[in-house]
C-alpha cells in the first residue's frame, strides 16, 4: 500500500515527483491514499509555475524582510551564544478553515477544562482530595505556588493566553502533545512568519484566501483594556529583558498592541496597588500580560534570589488591584504527568470526554514503580525518527513534573530512578511531515503545530493558524529551533473569499484623539543615553576623519595640531594607531544596547539602519588602515550615521520619549563642540586649529558664505558657539535643551519654573549674553560645567 500512494503522489504532479513521505508516517500534504489533501492545491500549482530561481527570489524576498525588521532569536549554548537570524521555512503548512473549526473547538473544550483545573487546585482542592489527581502531582511540582492559594484572580479567570502543542495523528485526526499555561511564546512570531509569508508569496497570498490574524489580535488586545477595574490603569506586558531569547517578541507584540514593555524593575508597589515609574510619576498598572515565569515574579515571596521581579508584587494581585495574565501559579498546568488524568477530569469537570486527546500517557505513582520508568528512560526522552523530544521551545523549559531545570546535567535513568514517584511517561509519539523547501525542492520534515488562544469579552478566540516548528534533517525528532530546527507559518484557508481585517476599531461613534501613552523612566533613559551614544559616534567620526586625512601632508616629525589633536583624541579613550579605533565601536555597541531596551518603541526602519551601520562596523573593522583609508572609511560611516538620525528626526512621534533621545543628543552635542573649542580655538591654539574646528563642526560651507575673512578666532566661536541658527553651535542646543525640558513633565508647578528649568534657563542665559570676545576660554570651562550639572539633574530628576 505505501508504494502504491507513493507512485500516486509521484504521477500527480512532476514538481512533487521527489517528494516521498516515509512509508507508515503521516503526511499534510498526502493522506494515507496518496490524495493531496485539501486546500493544497492551489499554493502547488503556484511553486510548480515559477522556476527554482524565481522562487528562490520570492523566498529572498521573505527573508530579507525578517533580517530588516530584526528578528532574531538568542542563542545560548557553549561555544555558540548570541542572537541568530530567524529560521523560517518559506513553504507553509496548509490546513483548510473546516478542519481548523473542529481544531478550535477541540482546543476551546481544553482550555475550559485547564481553567477548572486550575480554580479547583488553587481553590477548594477537591481534585486532590476526591484522589481523582496525586497530590504530588500538585505539592511536589515548584510551579505550585502555596501563597496563591485561595486567592481568586481580579477577573475571574486564571487562564486568558494559552497556547498547545498538536500534532496528526496516524489516523489522520489532530491530537495534543502538550499544554503551554505559563507564558506561551511564539504569537508574535507568527505574526512576522505572516508577513514574510505575503512577501515570499505576494502575487498569489491576495487571492488564496487565508484568513487573516489581526482579528485576534485585535479581541484580544480589546479584553486586556476591558479588564481594567480603573480607568486611569494601564496594562503592560512584563518581560525578563533583551538578555531572553524572546525578547524581540515582547518587543514586537507591545509595538503591535499598543502596550507598555515593561520590566521588573519599571514597577513597584505603593498602598497595595502595582505602578509604573515614569517621568510624570507613578502610575498605576491594572493589567499584566506577563512574559517570565510565575516564581520569578516577587522576590519577597517566591524566589529570593529573582532580579526580575518585583517585591512586594504578590500583595497587589491578593488585594485584586492588578489582574495577571496568566494567573501566577498556571505553570503548573504545563506539567506533562497532568496529560494521564486529563480525559477522566474532562468527563468529571465538563460533563463530556476530550474533544481532541493528548497523547497516550501513564502515571508512575510509587516508589515500587521507579525501576520500570528507569528502564524505560529512551521511550519517555529519545526514541525513534520522528518522535517528540522535550524541551520544544526556546525561553520555556518543558517540565516533567516540572523538574526540568534539575533534569539538566544528569543522566537520564538516574534522574528517573531518583524522582520516579512524581514522573509520567508517554508512549512514542509520530509525528507527521510537511513540506519544506531545501536546495531547490519540496522535501517532507517532521513538524507540530502551535496553537494560540486569547480569552476575549466573547469567550476564548483561537488565532487562524499559528506556527509549525520543522525538524531538521540532521536529526527529525528534534522539531526545536535550538536543535536546528525551523518554523513555518500556518495558513487556514477558506473557498470563499476572507475580509481583510485589521487592528483598526470597526465603530461608528465619534472619533476621539486619546491621549499618547506614558513613558517609564527606563524607557526615558534608555532613550536619552541612544542619543548620547550616537552623537557621541558621529562626533568620534569626524574628529577620526580630521586626523587621518591630515597624516599625509604631516612632516615626519609631526606638528604641534596634530599632536594636540592626538592628546585630544587619546584624552576621549580613541587610540589614533587604529584605522577603526575600538572605541568607536564600543560607542556603536552601546547605542545598540540601549535600542534593543525599547525595541518597542523603535521603528522597524530606524533599527535596521543602526544594525546596518554596526554591521558595516564590524566589516570594515580588520580592514582599515590610518590615513586616506581611514579617512574615506569614516566618510562612508558618518553618511550611514546621519542617515539614522534623519530616520530618528522625520519619523519620530514628537512626545516624551523623543524629548529625551533630543535631550541626549544635544546634550552630547553641546558638550563635545564645548570642549573642542576650549583647546582648539584657545587664543593660544595651535596654528590650523581655528579650521580644524570649523571642519569638525561640519560648517565649512556656512563660515564661507558668512564670513569673508579667513577663520579667526571671533568668527570660529560666534559661528561654532553662539550662532542660534546653526545646528552645530553650543547656542543652538542649548536653546533646545532649554526648550525640551521645559515641555517635560513637572516642568512649571503651580505655574513657577521647576528648579530643573531654572537651571535650563539661566545657561541660556549665561551663553547669549557672551559675545566672541567675552567667551574666552575660561567661560567656555564654566559653560562646559553647567552642562555637566544640567545632564545630572536631568538624570535625577526623570531617569533614577
Amino acid at each position: 500500500m505505501p508504494g502504491k500512494a507513493n507512485r500516486k503522489r509521484a504521477g500527480s504532479h512532476a514538481f512533487l515527483q521527489g517528494y516521498v513521505p516515509s512509508e507508515g508516517v503521516p503526511d499534510e500534504l498526502f493522506d494515507f491514499g496518496g490524495e493531496m489533501r485539501p486546500g493544497w492545491s492551489g499554493l502547488i500549482e503556484h511553486l510548480a509555475s515559477q522556476k527554482a530561481d524565481q522562487l528562490e527570489r520570492s523566498f529572498a524576498r521573505g527573508r530579507q524582510y525578517l533580517r530588516d525588521a530584526g528578528v532574531f532569536f538568542r542563542q545560548y549554548g557553549a561555544g555558540d551564544q548570541g542572537v541568530r537570524d530567524w529560521p523560517l521555512s518559506p513553504v507553509p503548512v496548509v490546513l483548510t478553515d473546516m478542519e481548523w473549526a473542529e481544531i478550535s473547538a477541540g482546543l476551546i473544550q481544553r482550555a475550559d477544562l485547564l481553567e477548572a483545573v486550575a480554580a479547583d487546585i488553587y481553590g477548594d482542592n477537591s481534585l486532590v482530595a476526591q484522589g481523582r489527581i496525586p497530590a504530588g502531582l500538585v505539592a511536589g511540582n515548584p510551579e505550585w505556588l502555596r501563597p496563591m492559594v485561595g486567592v481568586r484572580p481580579a477577573s475571574g479567570h486564571f487562564l486568558h493566553f494559552v497556547a498547545f502543542e498538536i500534532g496528526r495523528r496516524p489516523d489522520g485526526r489532530w491530537w495534543v502533545l502538550g499544554d503551554r499555561t505559563q507564558a506561551p511564546s511564539g504569537a508574535g512570531y507568527a505574526l512576522e512568519n505572516r508577513v514574510a509569508s505575503m512577501r515570499s508569496f505576494s502575487g498569489y497570498y491576495r487571492n488564496a484566501n487565508v484568513v487573516r490574524l489581526a482579528s485576534f489580535f485585535r479581541a484580544f488586545r480589546d479584553g486586556l483594556n476591558a479588564l481594567k477595574q480603573d480607568p486611569s490603569g494601564r496594562v503592560g506586558i512584563l518581560s525578563p529583558g533583551p538578555m531572553t531569547d524572546t525578547y524581540y517578541e515582547h518587543a514586537y507584540i507591545a509595538r503591535y498592541l499598543g502596550m507598555m514593555l515593561l520590566e521588573g524593575e519599571d514597577l513597584t508597589v505603593e498602598s497595595g496597588r502595582l505602578m509604573v515609574r515614569t517621568v510624570s510619576g507613578l502610575q498605576p498598572v491594572s493589567v499584566l500580560w506577563r512574559r517570565l515565569d510565575s516564581v520569578w515574579v516577587d522576590p519577597l515571596e517566591l524566589d529570593e534570589s529573582s532580579r526580575l521581579g518585583t517585591p512586594g508584587l504578590l500583595t497587589a494581585v491578593r488585594n485584586g488591584n492588578v489582574t495577571m495574565i496568566n494567573a501566577l501559579g498556571t505553570g503548573v498546568l504545563e506539567s506533562r504527568a497532568f496529560l494521564a488524568f486529563l480525559p477522566r477530569l474532562s468527563e468529571v469537570l465538563l460533563g463530556a470526554p476530550l474533544r481532541m486527546p493528548n497523547v497516550a500517557t501513564w502515571w508512575c505513582g510509587g516508589a515500587d514503580e521507579r525501576a520500570h520508568v528507569a528502564g524505560h528512560a529512551d521511550r519517555m526522552m529519545i526514541g525513534p525518527a520522528n518522535s517528540i523530544r522535550l524541551p520544544l521551545e526556546p525561553g520555556e523549559d518543558t517540565a516533567l513534573g516540572g523538574a526540568a531545570a534539575q533534569r539538566k546535567g544528569r543522566d537520564v535513568a538516574a534522574w528517573l530512578e531518583a524522582e520516579g514517584d512524581r514522573l509520567i511517561g508517554q508512549d512514542q509519539v509520530t509525528l507527521s511531515t510537511t513540506p519544506a523547501w531545501f536546495e531547490g525542492r519540496l522535501v517532507p520534515r517532521p513538524m507540530s503545530i502551535r496553537v494560540f488562544l486569547a480569552r476575549t469579552e466573547d469567550g476564548w478566540q483561537v488565532m487562524p493558524g499559528g506556527y509549525a516548528r520543522l525538524a531538521a534533517e540532521q536529526d527529525p525528532s528534534a522539531v526545536s529551533i535550538r536543535q536546528g530546527g525551523s518554523v513555518a507559518d500556518v495558513w487556514v484557508v477558506s473557498d470563499k473569499p476572507v475580509a481583510a481585517d485589521t487592528m483598526l476599531h470597526h465603530s461608528t461613534e465619534t472619533f476621539v484623539r486619546s491621549l499618547p501613552g506614558i513613558l517609564p523612566s527606563r524607557a526615558a533613559d534608555n532613550l536619552f543615553w541612544l542619543g548620547r551614544y550616537v552623537e557621541r559616534a558621529e562626533g568620534t567620526m569626524r574628529l577620526v576623519r580630521a586626523y587621518n586625512g591630515r597624516i599625509d601632508e604631516t612632516p615626519a616629525g609631526g606638528s604641534p595640531l596634530m599632536d594636540s589633536l592626538k592628546e585630544f583624541l587619546e584624552d576621549r579613550d580613541v587610540d589614533v594607531e587604529e584605522g577603526l579605533p575600538r572605541h568607536l565601536v564600543r560607542t556603536l555597541s552601546s547605542a545598540v544596547n540601549s535600542a534593543s531596551h525599547i525595541r518597542d518603541r523603535f521603528s522597524v526602519d530606524a533599527w535596521a539602519s543602526l544594525t546596518d551601520l554596526q554591521r558595516t562596523l564590524a566589516k570594515m573593522s580588520p580592514k582599515v588602515v590610518p590615513g586616506d583609508d581611514a579617512a574615506a572609511a569614516m566618510g562612508v560611516l558618518l553618511r550611514k550615521i546621519t542617515g539614522f538620525s534623519g530616520l530618528v528626526n522625520d519619523n519620530m512621534y514628537r512626545f516624551t520619549g523623543w524629548r529625551f533621545l533630543t535631550l541626549g543628543r544635544s546634550i552630547e552635542r553641546a558638550l563635545a563642540m564645548a570642549s573642542l573649542l576650549s583647546v582648539f580655538a584657545d587664543r593660544d591654539a595651535r596654528e590650523g586649529g581655528f579650521d580644524l574646528c570649523v571642519e569638525v563642526g561640519d560648517s565649512v560651507m556656512s563660515h564661507r558664505r558668512r564670513y569673508s575673512v579667513t577663520t579667526s578666532r571671533e568668527t570660529v566661536i560666534d559661528l561654532l558657539a553662539l550662532d542660534h541658527l546653526n545646528p552645530r553651535s553650543i547656542a543652538y542646543h542649548v536653546d533646545e535643551i532649554r526648550n525640551q525640558i521645559s515641555l517635560l513633565p513637572g516642568a512649571e508647578v503651580n505655574g513657577q519654573l521647576s528648579g530643573l528649568s531654572r537651571s535650563a534657563l539661566k545657561l541660556y542665559s549665561d551663553l547669549t549674553l557672551h559675545t566672541p570676545q567675552t567667551l574666552d576660554g575660561e567661560a567656555l570651562g564654566r559653560i562646559l560645567q553647567d552642562i555637566y550639572t544640567l545632564t545630572g539633574d536631568v538624570a535625577g530628576t526623570y531617569l533614577s
